[in-house]
């Protein structure tokens, strides 16, 4: 656990030294503000039967889930594959992926301040969505906020992995981008879904990446033992598979690059 902290005291350094880029991925990230506008604009909530203040309420709080659940992991580990990087990262005691991991808990501290300055900015524009999170949700939205961040860490290494076989794991990574814009609650909330659809979706990771946490921070209606079982559910499902195809894909593994 030693080690692990002190990877993550030098990953926040690194990551200090790249202030004005990830002010920029921040920004980057307003996805959920222009889909607010859309919304209100077309009167689109009075469909599910959500007031405007609930509706910004909620795409504020999908931004800062989405801010604090961003994952990259298969874009350095693909990039570390291509160049031989990964012959002594894997000789070492802890897994390489630990050394991705606390990278992206340092970029998401990095990320903070900035976070909230943008949040700042909404609310100026937006005085009617000023809340106060109660205590007990904000905390269960922080929980789960972070089970959504493992839940996409875990699939996004397990795509990083196939680089063992594929040079370009990334392009799979993109194709799987696509459900998850458009069925994590990231420009729509999954209540606004047709009803075949919510039939199956929460079946899926990908309402438990964005909807639910948000829901929760929002103070808006959800089924918060289900969601909790079902992140957790895909946690224990997705990291056997990781293992195994990391065992498999390092005993294939050859060094590309000098």
């Amino acid at each position: 656990m030693s080690k692990i902290f002190t990877l993550l005291k030098v990953q926040y350094s690194n990551m200090l030294e790249y202030r004005v880029e990830i002010a920029l991925w921040a920004v980057s990230g307003i996805i959920p503000f222009f889909m607010l506008n859309i919304w209100t604009n077309n009167n689109l909530n009075e469909a599910i039967n959500i007031n405007n203040t609930m509706l910004s309420r909620y795409f504020l709080s999908a931004f800062f889930v989405r801010q604090f659940s961003v994952v990259w992991v298969v874009f350095s580990f693909e990039e570390d594959a291509l160049l031989g990087k990964l012959s002594p990262y894997i000789i070492q005691p802890l897994n390489p992926f630990f050394r991705y991991f606390t990278q992206h808990i340092a970029e998401q501290i990095t990320r903070f301040p900035f976070a909230l300055i943008i949040a700042i900015f909404f609310f100026l524009f937006n005085p009617e969505s000023i809340w106060f999170p109660n205590l007990i949700f904000l905390f269960l939205s922080f929980i789960s906020t972070f089970l959504s961040f493992l839940i996409q860490f875990l699939i996004q290494s397990i795509i990083a992995c196939l680089c063992f076989w594929t040079e370009k794991a990334s392009s799979i990574e993109r194709l799987f981008f696509i459900p998850t814009l458009f069925l994590s609650g990231l420009l729509a909330p999954v209540a606004s879904f047709p009803n075949y659809v919510k039939s199956w979706i929460y079946f899926t990771p990908f309402p438990y990446l964005i909807d639910f946490p948000a829901n929760l921070l929002s103070g808006n209606k959800t089924n918060i033992s289900g969601g909790f079982i079902m992140q957790i559910l895909w946690i224990l499902l997705l990291f056997p598979l990781f293992t195994k195809i990391w065992y498999e894909g390092t005993k294939k593994y050859t060094a590309m690059g000098s």
